[in-house]
């Protein structure tokens, strides 16, 4: 089937008439039924019953007419695909964030985006709970760890490394961990609902630990760390500059614990809108560039080993 035949015929089927949609498609009506008796004798079935006064569709004319209509609208939304795709971002742009990554990258992330495009407003939501993009009429939810809803794109943005901080006085006063089961017998700073065990990589062990502090946020962790409250287990790039001045440091560097991971998701639509796009595309790009310069500026292996995914 070719798609001028497609065209054609649905044109027919939804002007009721030979002549009406000649006129839409700029052709003789001599050439519209021609084609259409054409594309009949091709197929070997009856698409249309006519009279003098009106167009009928045959049982099979009805079918085709479905998938031909679907085609058309597959064909009408790939052009406006590729239009999109020159229009610069416009409109609205919702996004949820994790609290400390709203707060450490997010605000200078927008900032220059809003600069780069002028004609976009954007709303921020800095959350600790779970947002639902669909729900919610959310366009970007920055989430951490892999989502488990499949029904929404999952676009991987940044993986580093968790690492131990505590405070030198901590340390004084506690003693240093030799190895991750000393953990057992130390003041643990924990994040929550990931549970009381610390499951390491290398050596493969868990420990449950002693969390004498509970929280949902990882800055605060690390400034409860910073006090002496106890050892804190953070992505490795949240305590960089105090490990550089002394503030934190690190405990069990042998030991290699999972990394963090953080994904950008968004309602599984056909066509991506183009300001959601260029937001993300823009936004990985940007966090991959201040992680390169923390790393210069700090000489930090764990910052290296932070990827954008």
């Amino acid at each position: 089937m070719g798609l001028d035949d497609a065209l054609i015929f649905t044109r027919v089927v939804e002007c009721h008439s030979f002549t009406s949609a000649a006129l839409t498609l700029n052709m003789q009506k001599s050439t519209v039924s021609r084609r259409i008796a054409q594309l009949e004798e091709r197929l070997g079935v009856r698409l249309l019953n006519r009279t003098t006064r009106k167009l009928r569709l045959t049982e099979v004319g009805q079918a085709y007419y479905e998938r031909c209509r679907q085609i058309m609208q597959e064909f009408a939304e790939a052009e406006q695909a590729i239009m999109q795709l020159q229009k610069e971002p416009t409109g609205l742009l919702r996004i949820s964030s994790p609290i400390e990554f709203g707060q450490l990258f997010l605000g200078g992330v927008v900032g220059e985006f809003m600069r780069r495009y002028p004609a976009i407003q954007v709303e921020v939501e800095l959350t600790t709970r779970t947002v639902d993009p669909v729900e919610e009429g959310v366009d970007v939810v920055i989430h951490r760890g892999r989502p488990q809803d499949s029904s929404l794109v999952a676009r991987p943005m940044m993986s580093s490394p968790r690492q131990l901080f505590a405070s030198p006085d901590y340390l004084a006063q506690h003693g240093v961990p030799r190895r991750p089961e000393d953990l057992a017998d130390h003041r643990c700073i924990q994040i929550m609902d990931s549970g009381r065990k610390w499951h390491f990589v290398d050596p493969h062990v868990s420990v449950l630990v002693n969390p004498v502090l509970t929280v949902n946020n990882i800055t605060l962790a690390r400034e409860a760390a910073l006090v002496g409250a106890g050892i804190a287990n953070v992505p490795a790039f949240i305590a960089q500059q105090n490990l550089l001045d002394g503030t934190l440091c690190r405990v069990l560097e042998n030991a290699t614990l999972p990394s963090s991971e953080l994904y950008a998701l968004y309602p599984s639509r056909r066509f991506q809108a183009m300001k959601v796009k260029a937001f993300i595309d823009f936004m990985i790009e940007s966090l991959e560039a201040r992680l390169q310069e923390l790393a210069v500026e700090n000489e930090s292996e764990a910052l290296i080993n932070s990827t954008i995914l």
